[in-house]
């Protein structure tokens, strides 16, 4: 079938040639080849890139957060379908929580107590179970109580109240230690009234169940720096608002310390004043540079105003500048009964010149009045003379007026009179009627009368005849032996 051909690369490239004459294959075959090259190229490429990419590529994070939404869930419904705090710490240890779990359980459980509409002392037993039987608890409560004041302001009235008494209860069993408390600052500056207002609650939560237990606890001194911050002696007005707040809320036993504490240092340290009036001259000289600048670009824009008194009004500035330090200075060093005297006393001044000034101004009226005395008189002279044309018009109209009310008073009583009249015969027409009934009905009554006389004297009659009927008959044997007796008696 087949032979060998010696020439036969000869004869392909002959047959070549003839193909490309009759079918024009050469370009095609030119750009299929080259796109064969090209896709092999490009191919190469992508998986060298795609390897690049594996080795480079970072592991994937879900941001959903679907696991978490769903621990959530199972541990809220874990809480609310136990009967007892002992129960819900069961199931929930059960669960086998992954390390790092444990700040979602406290929060939970701290979400959960306030949701409710009162606290619930379940929620701080539960609490106090799991920081108790692990103390991996205890750290992510107590990161949880600084966030919750930091951001309190947040919670409504009745959140804030649930979580308050839930760290309460957490304090006083000591389920976490009471250097959070080192997170309050009660000072005015550094307190809102929602951070008081959780102030109060817990402290009143603390009072209820350790009584006089918690005024030993405030003085331990393992704990007294923790308690700097929320019994403060660096500043005596910071010492004040403490003691104040507590006897606000009917704590003021555990402000013995502080009152001590103020009564030995009622004044500030000197290096405290120093520091403070070097703070406040800073402040002031900057509002007072801000003040001359100011005024400096009010005085070139005033064209009109003449050099002289720009330099009085600079020296005045100037000098009030100075008054005004001065003053500073001396209300820095008084103490607060002799800021309050001064205050007093400007009050008094002010008013002492008040009244000056009202005794000038009354002095300034009266000789106005005085120079109006005369036109005040021919206003009146002129008021005069037209009241007298009005009173004599009044008088006149009076009179006319008078005829008519008398006219129409007469014609008023006779119309009485007739209407009397009137009256008095359809009176007497009743009268006479009611009279005429009186009598008929009279006769009626007698006429009843006789008629019930004469059926009396019919019943009387018939009974005769009928007892009459019987004795004829023949009485009875019983009957017989009655009269006879009745005959005898």
């Amino acid at each position: 079938m087949f032979k060998h051909d010696p020439d036969y690369e000869a004869n392909e490239e002959k047959y070549k040639a003839i193909k490309k004459e009759l079918l024009e294959e050469s370009d095609d075959e030119s750009s299929k080849g080259d796109k064969s090259s090209g896709d092999s190229s490009d191919s190469s490429d992508d998986e060298e890139e795609e390897d690049e990419d594996k080795a480079l590529a970072a592991p994937i994070l879900d941001q959903t957060e679907t696991n978490l939404i769903a621990l959530r869930r199972t541990i809220y419904l874990t809480i609310q379908s136990s009967l007892d705090y002992e129960e819900a710490v069961h199931k929930l240890l059960k669960m086998n929580l992954k390390p790092g779990h444990e700040t979602e359980l406290c929060h939970m459980i701290i979400d959960c107590c306030a949701q409710q509409r009162t606290y619930e002392k379940f929620f701080g037993l539960l609490a106090q179970r799991f920081c108790q039987i692990n103390k991996a608890y205890v750290e992510p409560f107590q990161a949880i109580f600084a966030s919750t004041y930091n951001t309190v302001h947040r919670l409504e009235i009745g959140k804030l109240r649930n979580v308050a008494k839930l760290f309460g209860h957490l304090l006083f069993t000591d389920a976490i230690s009471w250097e959070v408390v080192g997170a309050i600052c009660l000072n005015e500056n550094d307190t809102t009234s929602s951070s008081r207002i959780f102030i109060k609650i817990l402290f009143q939560e603390l009072h209820e169940h350790m009584g006089p237990k918690l005024h030993a606890r405030l003085r331990d001194p393992t704990f007294q720096e923790a308690f700097d911050n929320l019994m403060p002696r660096d500043d005596p007005v910071n010492t004040r608002f403490a003691i104040n707040f507590f006897t606000s809320i009917g704590l003021g036993y555990l402000t013995e310390d502080l009152r001590a504490h103020l009564k030995a240092n009622p004044k500030p340290n000197r290096v405290q004043q120093q520091v403070k009036s070097k703070a406040r001259s800073s402040s002031s000289s900057s509002s007072s540079s801000s003040s001359s600048s100011s005024s400096d670009s009010d005085d070139s824009s005033s064209s009109d105003s003449s050099p002289d008194r720009r330099k009085k009004t600079k020296k005045h500035k100037e000098a009030s500048k100075k008054n005004g330090k001065k003053e500073e200075e001396e209300e820095k060093s008084m103490d607060p009964m002799e800021r309050l005297r001064a205050k007093l006393r400007e009050d008094k001044m002010k008013e002492e010149k008040g009244k000056k000034g009202g005794g000038d101004r009354e002095r300034r009226r009266g000789r106005e009045d005085d120079s109006g005395e005369d036109e005040r008189e021919e206003r009146r002279r002129e008021r005069d003379s037209g009241e007298g044309r009005r009173d004599r018009r009044r008088r006149e109209g009076s009179d006319d007026n008078d005829g008519r009310r008398d006219k129409e008073d007469k014609d008023r009583r006779r119309d009485r009179r007739d209407d009397g009249d009137k009256d008095r015969g359809q009176r007497g027409g009743d009268e006479k009627r009611r009279e005429r009934r009186r009598r008929d009905s009279n006769d009626d009554d007698d006429d009843d009368e006789g008629r019930r006389a004469k059926r009396g004297e019919e019943r009387r009659r018939s009974r005769e005849r009928a007892g009459r009927g019987r004795d004829s008959r023949g009485a009875s044997p019983s009957r017989s032996r009655r009269r006879r007796r009745r005959s005898t008696s």
